[in-house]
């Protein structure tokens, strides 16, 4: 069976992570370490390369399900509102909403690729959906788009990226995992997986896309200390 990350248990091991990294989730970042939080993330965007790929790993290299966590913030099991679609705006021509069979009839993208995770572990599994730079493209999105915001049915969780890491060829809208439908333990109906960011970025049970010229204030955990650009 799968270990279930309740919200207690989550929000204990990330404040246990976050001090580690010299910082507590529990409070606001201020002063010194906001400003080292800021440069920081300036210095990832300058490392990034949207031509860089994670390696694919064989299939050797697959994790059981059954070893996967599961997390999510609600206090049971999010399972997704009858009539479920993806709902697509901001900045862009052709707002609207996505049924997951409008998403399956899109190029379909699969990866292999290796999940890190910011209290330590990783895991390997197989995805396959589609890529958020072939959504941007079908909605026409505006060229002064510079960041992305997904949001939620967990409690209405929710993360904020930069363009060029939503657009790189290993980000998808994720809607199969090993072979199989996404399962509502790991984020169903669909979810943003990325290889080249760590763990909470990657927001499940998603329900919302906007497109967008300002960055909003950052996310669920990155409000509260957590990195806001969390490359790999």
């Amino acid at each position: 069976m799968a270990r279930i990350v309740t919200r207690r248990q989550l929000l204990t091991g990330f404040a246990a992570a976050t001090l580690l990294a010299g910082c507590d989730a529990r409070h606001p970042v201020t002063g010194f370490l906001d400003g080292m939080l800021r440069f920081n993330e300036r210095f990832e965007g300058l490392l990034f390369s949207a031509s860089r790929l994670a390696p694919e790993e064989p299939a050797s290299a697959l994790t059981p399900e059954s070893a996967l966590p599961v997390y999510f913030i609600a206090d049971d099991l999010p399972i997704a509102p009858q009539g479920w679609s993806l709902k697509v705006g901001g900045m862009v021509a052709r707002p609207g909403a996505f049924t997951l069979d409008r998403l399956k009839a899109m190029p379909r993208t699969s990866m292999r690729v290796r999940h890190h995770c910011v209290e330590g572990w990783s895991a390997v599994a197989q995805w396959h959906g589609v890529r958020i730079s072939e959504l941007a493209r079908v909605v026409a999105m505006d060229p002064r788009v510079r960041y992305v915001e997904f949001r939620s049915f967990d409690n209405n969780y929710w993360s904020s990226w930069d363009l060029a890491s939503a657009l790189h060829p290993q980000t998808l809208l994720a809607y199969g995992m090993n072979g199989h439908e996404l399962l509502p333990d790991h984020g169903a109906p669909l979810r943003v997986y990325s290889a080249i960011k760590l763990g909470y970025k990657s927001v499940k049970y998603l329900t919302e896309i906007n497109f967008l010229s300002e960055r909003p204030s950052g996310g669920y955990w990155e409000d509260q200390g957590y990195d806001w650009f969390a490359g790999v």
